[in-house]
């Protein structure tokens, strides 16, 4: 075997290599992104229910407010 063989399947090999990191990275990123996704859905949900019932309260007092103010 010549070294331009061995040279070119070595670069094959490197290319080959390359593709595969590729598509593992894109698979872990997808994952990542995923699991981001999940815990800011989370902390929205807690937030939420910790600030439901005052927000509720807020939003009651605004509507009787609103509802007191004769319309032209």
């Amino acid at each position: 075997m010549g070294i331009r063989t061995a040279l070119m399947r070595l670069r094959q090999r490197s290319l080959t290599a390359a593709r595969n990191r590729s598509v593992q990275e894109q698979g872990q990123a997808l994952v990542e992104y995923a699991l981001i996704l999940a815990l800011i859905a989370l902390v929205t949900i807690g937030v939420l229910q910790a600030l439901g019932v005052t927000l509720s309260g807020v939003l009651n007092k605004v509507s009787t407010n609103m509802s007191a103010v004769s319309n032209p």
